[in-house]
Order: C-alpha cells, then sequence, then structure tokens
C-alpha cells in the first residue's frame, strides 16, 4: 500500500479566483464561529458537568489521582497504557488542565482535517482542494463524535489522527508501523490497521505496528501489573468498563446483540460469527480501494470495521465512520449526493430526529450509528478510479425555462427544474430532519402566558371590529350536536397529517418533476409558519379564560394551571398564528386542483380546505384570523417556490407541459460532469 497521489500540494495556489476566495473566507469564519461556540458550550458548564470522563481522571478526587486500581471505581474506560501516559497531567492545576485539554483537542480536529484533506484521491479540481480544509474542519466539529469528545474530555480523536499520519504524512514503513502501535494502544481496536498494512504489502510496517503495541502494553503491564490484569484479561480488553454494554452508546455489534436480547454463550458465538464475516469482507473491501488509489477510503472502511467488531464502540469513537463520505456511489450525477448526505445527517444528528418513534423503526433509529458503519464497512458499492463514471456521471435532465406567465415577477435562477425523481432515501430522511427542525423551533416560539392571552384579545377584538368573530357560535354549535362534533374532532386529529403526505407520495411515484416543485412550496410555507409561532405567540379560543370556549379535541383544560395539563409538555400551544391546519389543508387543495386530471377530483380536493377552516374554528384551536394567516403563508410558499425556480409547467420539445417524462435529447439541457475529486 503506497500513499495516495496529492493534487491538494499545488492546486490551491493556481489562483482560485474571487468568488472561491470569497467562499473560503466564509467558510473560515464558520469554522471559527464553531470552534468559538465548542469552546464556549464545554467552559461555560460548571465543573462537575463538563469534561466529565476527564474530570473523573484527573480531578482531586479523579482515579488517576488515588492510590489503588484504575478499574475499582468503575470510572476509568481506557487502556493501562492511557492511563500511564495521562497520570502526569494531573500535577498542572486543574481549571488550567481543562482549557488547555479543550484547546489541544480543538487543535487536533483541525489536525485531523488538514490531513484528511491531504489524502483525497485524485484528480482533485482546483475548487475542491481550496475549499476542502474549512467544509472537511466544520464537519468534523459538527459531528456527534467530536461534540461528544469535547463534552466528555476524551482521547479518542488521537488515535484516529496518528493513523492518518500513519497512512498519508510518515515516510518509509517503520515510522507508520509505530503510530498506528501507538494508536492501538489507545485503542486496541485500531490495531486492525497493521492487517490492512499486512494485506497491502506493507509488511514491515505491519509488523513494527503490532511490535509497537506490544512494547507500550508491556510497559504498562510492568509499571501498572495489577490495572493491566483488569484491564486485559478480567475485563477482556476493556468490555464492560464504563456504561453498561447494552446502552444506545455502545454502538457496536455486540451492543446491538444485547439489546436485542441475546446474552450468554448465544450472544458470544454470534457476536464472533457476524465480527468475523464483518472483518473478512470489510478488509477485502478496503484493500481494494487501496489498491485502486482510493487510501483515505480504505482507511474509513477499516475504520468501520474496528467499531463495528470491537466489543464496546462508544459515540465518541465513531470518528471514522465520517471519513466515509469520500467514497463516491452512484453512477449518476443526481445520485452523488445522495451517500455523503445521508453520512453527514446521521453523524451530525441524534436517531430521534432523523427516524420517527414508529415500532418497526426502533432497531434502526437505535443502531443508526452502527448501520452507518456496517454500510460503510460491508454493503455501500463505492465506485472504482476506473470506472467510466468516477469522472464522467450520467447527467441530469434539466428541464427547459419557459415564459413566466407573470412577466413582471423577477425570476431568480436559484435551482434548475429536474426532470427525474430524487432519491426516495435522501428525500424520506430530509423530510423527516426538517420536521424533526420545524417541531423543536416550533416548540420553543413561545413567550408565555400573558403575553399569548395579550394577543389572544387583540385577535378577538380585531375580529369584532371586522364582524367575523363567529368562533363561540361555531363552538356551541357543534357541541350541541354529537355526530358533527365527533366528526370534526376526528377530521382535526387525523387528516392533517395523512393528506399532505399521501399527495406528496403520489406525486412522487407518478409526477417527479410537480413532487419537487410542490414539495418545495410546503417547505417554505411551513419555515416561514415558524416566523408567526416565534414573533406571535397566540393563544387559541380554547385556551382564552373568561370567553367560554370548549375544547371537544383535547378535553377539559385547567385554565388554572400554568401549565395546561400534560398537553404543554409535547407541543406549543400558542402556536396558533398562522394555522397550518388550514395552511395545509389549503396547500392541498391547490395541488389537487392543479394536477387532478378529474372534475370530481379538484372537487373533492376543494373540500379539505373547507372542512378543515369548519373543523379548527368549531373545536376551538382557532380563530378566523389564524386561517387567513395560514393562506398567507401558503400563497408566500407558492410566490417563493415560482420566483426561485420558475413556473411549474415544463416545455417539452413539442411545447407541452411533460411533468413526469424523461426531457428528450434534443431540449435536454445538462450540465456539464462535475471534474472527478469535487466532492469533499
Amino acid at each position: 500500500m503506497t500513499n495516495a497521489e496529492h493534487s491538494v500540494r499545488g492546486d490551491a495556489a493556481a489562483g482560485p479566483g474571487t468568488r472561491a476566495a470569497a467562499a473560503r473566507a466564509v467558510l473560515w469564519a464558520v469554522v471559527a464561529a464553531l470552534a468559538v461556540r465548542q469552546v464556549a458550550v464545554v467552559l461555560r458548564r460548571p465543573p462537575g458537568e463538563r469534561l466529565t470522563d476527564f474530570e473523573t481522571w484527573s480531578g482531586a478526587t479523579g482515579v488517576l489521582h488515588m492510590a489503588g486500581s484504575l478499574y475499582d471505581p468503575g470510572r476509568f474506560t481506557g487502556t493501562p497504557f492511557a492511563g500511564l501516559v495521562l497520570k502526569p497531567l494531573t500535577a498542572s492545576a486543574e481549571d488550567a488542565l481543562g482549557v488547555a485539554w479543550t484547546f489541544g483537542s480543538l487543535l487536533l480536529v483541525v489536525a485531523l482535517g488538514f490531513v484528511a484533506v491531504r489524502a483525497l484521491p485524485a484528480p482533485v479540481s482546483r475548487r475542491t482542494a481550496f475549499l476542502a480544509a474549512p467544509i472537511a474542519i466544520a464537519l468534523l466539529m459538527v459531528s456527534l463524535p467530536v461534540r461528544n469528545t469535547l463534552f466528555l474530555g476524551q482521547t479518542s480523536i488521537l488515535p484516529v489522527l496518528l493513523v492518518l499520519l500513519a497512512c498519508f504524512v510518515a515516510r518509509g514503513e517503520r515510522l507508520p508501523g509505530v503510530l498506528t502501535g501507538i494508536a492501538a494502544a489507545f485503542q486496541p481496536a485500531v490495531l486492525i490497521f497493521a492487517v490492512l498494512f499486512w494485506l497491502t504489502g506493507r509488511r514491515r510496517a505491519a509488523a513494527t505496528g503490532g511490535a509497537t503495541f506490544a512494547a507500550c502494553t508491556a510497559l504498562a503491564w510492568a509499571v501498572m501489573p495489577q490495572d493491566s490484569w483488569s484491564y486485559w484479561v478480567h475485563h477482556l480488553a476493556g468490555a464492560g468498563l464504563g456504561e453498561r454494554p447494552d446502552s444506545l452508546a455502545n454502538q457496536s455489534l455486540h451492543g446491538a446483540l444485547l439489546r436485542f436480547g441475546l446474552q450468554g454463550p448465544l450472544e458470544i458465538a454470534l457476536f464472533l460469527a457476524l465480527a468475523a464475516a464483518v472483518t473478512f469482507l470489510g478488509l477485502r473491501r478496503a484493500v481494494r480501494y487501496a489498491q485502486d488509489g482510493q487510501l483515505l477510503l480504505a482507511v474509513a472502511v477499516t475504520g468501520c470495521v474496528a467499531v463495528a467488531v470491537s466489543p464496546t464502540a462508544w459515540q465518541h469513537q465513531l470518528l471514522w465512520v465520517l471519513l466515509a463520505v469520500v467514497g463516491r456511489v452512484g453512477t449518476r450525477a443526481s445520485d452523488r449526493l445522495v451517500w455523503p448526505a445521508v453520512v453527514v445527517l446521521v453523524l451530525t444528528l441524534p436517531g430521534k430526529m432523523l427516524l420517527p418513534n414508529v415500532g418497526a423503526l426502533l432497531p434502526v433509529r437505535d443502531n443508526v450509528l452502527l448501520v452507518a458503519a456496517l454500510g460503510a464497512a460491508c454493503v455501500a458499492p463505492f465506485l472504482s478510479r476506473t470506472s467510466p463514471h468516477w469522472s464522467r456521471p450520467v447527467p441530469t435532465d434539466h428541464a427547459r425555462p419557459v415564459e413566466p406567465r407573470f412577466a413582471w415577477v423577477p425570476l431568480l435562477p436559484f435551482w434548475r427544474r429536474v426532470l427525474s425523481r430524487p432519491n426516495l432515501l435522501l428525500e424520506l430522511l430530509l423530510i423527516r430532519v426538517v420536521y424533526s427542525a420545524y417541531a423543536k423551533v416550533r416548540l420553543a416560539a413561545t413567550a408565555g402566558r400573558p403575553t399569548a392571552e395579550e394577543h389572544g384579545r387583540q385577535i378577538h377584538a380585531a375580529e369584532r371590529w371586522l364582524h367575523i368573530d363567529i368562533e363561540h357560535w361555531a363552538n356551541h354549535t357543534v357541541v350541541g350536536i354529537p355526530w358533527l362534533r365527533d366528526f370534526f374532532d376526528y377530521y382535526y386529529s387525523t387528516f392533517h397529517f395523512i393528506v399532505p403526505l399521501t399527495i406528496l407520495g403520489v406525486l412522487y411515484v407518478r409526477r417527479p418533476s410537480d413532487y419537487r416543485w410542490v414539495r418545495s412550496s410546503i417547505g417554505f410555507a411551513t419555515i416561514l409558519a415558524l416566523f408567526g409561532f416565534w414573533l406571535y405567540p397566540l393563544a387559541p379560543p380554547r385556551l382564552m379564560p373568561g370567553l367560554g370556549f370548549i375544547d371537544t379535541v383535547h378535553g377539559v383544560q385547567d385554565l388554572d394551571s400554568p401549565d395546561f395539563g400534560a398537553l404543554t409538555a409535547v407541543t406549543n400551544q400558542y402556536a396558533a398564528m398562522p394555522s397550518l391546519h388550514f395552511g395545509w389543508s389549503l396547500w392541498c387543495g391547490v395541488v389537487i386542483l392543479l394536477l387532478a386530471p378529474k372534475v370530481w377530483m379538484k372537487v373533492l380536493g376543494m373540500l379539505h380546505p373547507l372542512f378543515t377552516v369548519s373543523t379548527i374554528v368549531a373545536t376551538g384551536n382557532h380563530w378566523v384570523l389564524d386561517a387567513v394567516g395560514g393562506a398567507a403563508v401558503v400563497a408566500a410558499g407558492f410566490g417563493l417556490t415560482y420566483v426561485l425556480c420558475g413556473p411549474r409547467r415544463l416545455r417539452s420539445g413539442a411545447g407541452t407541459d411533460e411533468p413526469s417524462g424523461r426531457q428528450p435529447a434534443d431540449t435536454a439541457a445538462p450540465t456539464a460532469p462535475e471534474p472527478a475529486g469535487s466532492k469533499v
């Protein structure tokens, strides 16, 4: 295995252009802001809540200060060699040591980013060479492993950096082996890289790595024999130290099998069999990628194997998975971003944001990092550099622009209309992430009861002045008709999500180009609604004291309680203006009116917003003006989509609307393929 070619060294100095230079300056500013934020988040916490692992080692009562075994209190999870290296640090002042440790960890992250960029497989475009470093460091900063490492004060960045230095910076055979052996002395699973050295023909580096690991372990054994016996024999290379091995923090095969309820000899046998299979498949793929000139991908795949087969793989040890973002998956240009996007989302967001709380999805959600590691190690079909699609993917079909109906509207060519449907996995993942972010912001957008009730009185007064204050009459009329009350209650709680999701699903399958357009419009409308929730918290009629409204959906609310019952803990009850219940229903009606092929479908579609506005008013959940606000954000959503990507109708060769087909060759305007290596 030889060092990969590095085109980064000379390209950045070749004159990137003013626009790229400005982009690079912005990216470095983002990196600086992320670094400041990470330091602030860690150091602003009171002692005992920051650097929790580090303080249990080095604090005044930490295990490194105490006489006896490192592992007796059960708070130290590192190797005896790690304890031997860290023990001299306890002589420093505790506060100064914590600050120095945090800044030192950030410097390791920066160094890791630069080394990873140096290792990108050639050829690398000038633009990528110029922008890759700040992008790589920013991704590392926001990743869960780095954030977890900084919060806990762990050492897990160091083994990754040592391995990358061994593979891409160190020369010869001896120094790479020494660096790998030291990394394995901190994290034993890293010794698998010595096997990678051996399989790729670097026998001396492999032997040196094994010898260095043995020497470091022997040194620690000589100095701390009791601790070494406890770690290597009693705990079988650290298994069982720290948190429970079946906790969600342990993202290894062993942890997943324990969470599935397997125990004892059966679990051990199955774990060993699966670990052997993953090791065989993963190392075989890693050797192939190394011989293909994709050494960074080979390192990432091998690291993912180490994560999966280790008895314990805590979140801060999973940085290897993020390195797999360099692999190229897919022969089409439109598919190239799917794999890196999935890896980045999985490594930066918690599983609860990625997948809903559905029973069938819980095994995947609870083990999403392990699934990503196994996918990178054994499943993902990374392209070879010899593939004709490596540097020239199949171009994406774009629609030709048409003359806008409203010529006075200045259109911005922000994105070009794509004819093919988007990748389903990425689409579902992004929809889930956006909705999770929306739910969190919506829950946080509250200014308290007095402000919300004052706004409620303002809305009520405005409706009385406009003579549209029909909420009380509608509410009490419906309460007096049991079957109508039951119908509205059911409609309120059922159709809000079902109808929009059904429309999106049908359009995704039948009319993909229209799917992209309508999906963007509802996305813009939802984002705009968040500003309303944040700037104008509003008490709905059912939560206004003294007005006599009856909450037919949620039951009687205790208005004397500051929390208004259990609902406050799960949703922001003051996110009423604008009404997305009506906004989404109006969006459904407009989409059906525009796209449905039958008249009866159009009529049925327009009944949905009519039933919805009747429901939200009759049940006391919204004011009439809330529905007006919902209509406004939906109109703005359609308007923004129109401005940013043009009219909905597409232009084909015959001048007719062809929303769901593939653009004919004589009218397609595919973009030029992106130069190889342009994806960071």
